[in-house]
């Protein structure tokens, strides 16, 4: 038996994954169905769903409402997953809160998976800290997500929908979106923020097959004024213009997702004011989305863990250093498409040092190492991920080079106490 909460958590890692929703079901009744407590925002998408959480969950911490979040993978820790008014919350807090869950669990004939006990903790925090709204995060797909056990949700949005998890949700956009497209629910409004067509498609499809009033962002509305590190200027007609401290080229993608989204919500009766709604996106925060870790030499870490991220983060490098060719410091999963990374990033590094993150399903460096090779970027592999870090700094820093750290969340924690003082 584990010896506290937060040790039973490994307990049920050794579950593994398991499909359907019926054990999360089960565990949420036995608690008193906590998920249907309050108006929950409930977010999907391929890429994108962290920074959208974060400023949407800025905006209304801002207009005075209290505001839970779940969000996954932890960057840091375990409680990293789980925010109130943006603040993670104590070690002690989460073990209260499995303190009450646990033993549900243990009288469950097929046991939770350790993302199902984390949902129901999350559902669970939120009900006995009184939030007056939650901005949940799928951890993966949709309709099969352990999240995914809302009744009727304030919104569902879907960020949108590129190819990722080959081999878990589809090897085509059309039914991935199929899986992304399972959060729509019978008659609540759902707001789409992608641009390919098959997607697009199969949201409207499950949308209208559910009554549920459908909104698709409208990028045209959309004017980036300047890019800096300092953050992005951009307006939005009809509300005005606005500045994001989150930085990346994708960045003002998610926020007019995010103002469409206020648009909704202010429709379905939440006060949202005009300064609100400025200070909050001016506010917002999130780790590992093209974060600035350190300035001398310049260290900046972006979680692109599959090809439509590395695209983006690829844009960025351009948008900020122009000629400038910058270090690379990489790990990822096994299961992207990898063998793409070496062509997209071509021509913007001097070099790359290849690591494993620690997860199961990371690739191994000396394999990445080759296909960024072969792609004309000289790649040096490393077994051991805070050695690659401390190297790939060293040689940054001697050579006055940016370095940026693309990959899997998976290796944040790690590389961030890796980095040199």
């Amino acid at each position: 038996m584990a010896e506290t909460a937060l040790d039973y958590l490994k307990i049920a890692a050794s579950r593994g994954s398991k499909l359907g929703l019926e054990r999360t079901f089960q565990l949420m009744e036995r608690l008193g169905s906590p998920q249907e407590s309050l108006p929950v925002i409930h977010i999907a998408g391929t890429n994108g769903k962290g920074s959208f959480g974060a400023m949407l969950s800025s905006v209304l911490r801002c207009a005075g409402y209290k505001v839970g979040g779940f969000s996954s993978p932890a960057l840091t820790g375990i409680t990293d997953s789980f925010r109130i008014n943006g603040q993670e919350i104590s070690p002690r807090l989460l073990e209260e809160i499995l303190e009450q869950i646990i033993p549900h669990a243990e009288e469950m004939s097929d046991k939770p998976t350790e993302f199902e006990v984390l949902t129901a903790a999350a559902y669970q925090l939120f009900r006995q800290e009184g939030c007056d709204i939650a901005v949940v995060e799928c951890g993966m797909g949709g309709d099969g997500d352990s999240t995914n056990v809302l009744s009727s949700p304030l919104l569902s949005v879907i960020t949108n929908v590129q190819l990722d998890h080959a081999g878990f949700l589809g090897n085509s956009v059309a039914e991935i979106a199929v899986h992304k497209a399972g959060i729509i629910k019978p008659g609540r409004p759902v707001l789409f923020g992608g641009n390919h067509p098959d997607a697009l498609r199969i949201v409207r499809e499950k949308a209208a097959a559910e009554g549920s009033p459908l909104t698709v962002t409208d990028l045209s509305r959309l004017t980036v004024d300047s890019f800096s590190p300092d953050g992005t200027d951009l307006s939005f007609a009809g509300m005005g213009s606005f500045h994001i401290g989150l930085l990346g080229t994708y960045q003002p993608l998610n926020a007019a997702n995010v103002l469409t989204a206020v648009e909704l919500l202010r429709s379905e009766g939440l006060t949202i004011t005009d300064q609100a709604l400025r200070e909050g996106l001016a506010q917002a925060r999130w780790h590992g989305r093209f974060e600035v870790l350190r300035k001398d030499p310049l260290v900046i870490f972006d979680g692109s863990h599959n090809p439509d991220g590395i695209a983006c983060a690829a844009d960025s490098i351009r948008l900020y250093f122009g000629e400038k060719p910058v270090v690379l410091l990489i790990g990822v999963m096994a299961d992207k498409d990898y063998g793409l990374y070496g062509e997209m990033l071509r021509g913007l590094a001097k070099c790359a040092f290849t690591v494993k993150p620690d997860n199961p399903r990371a690739l191994d460096s000396q394999a990445l190492a080759e296909s960024l090779t072969e792609k004309g970027i000289p790649a040096q592999a490393f077994s051991d991920l805070g050695e690659g870090v401390r190297k790939a700094f060293g040689f940054a820093k001697k050579n006055g080079l940016p370095l940026i750290a693309l990959g899997s969340l998976y290796m944040y924690r790690e590389l961030t106490e890796a980095l040199p003082e």
